[in-house]
């Protein structure tokens, strides 16, 4: 149980990281275009992986 929480808990981490890595190469103007504020782009990272 525990191992397989842990490996749950990276899989996210990994996913929030990719995702907030792509969001990260777009400039103001791309996330505008896609209703992103800048400042929002972490939680938006975060909220995905869990998604």
């Amino acid at each position: 149980m525990l191992f397989a929480a842990l490996i749950e808990r990276v899989r996210i981490w990994r996913r929030e990281r990719e995702t907030l890595a792509e969001l990260k190469r777009l400039n103001v103007r791309d996330l505008a275009d896609i209703g992103i504020n800048p400042a929002d782009v972490r939680a938006i990272a975060r909220q995905a992986a869990r998604a």
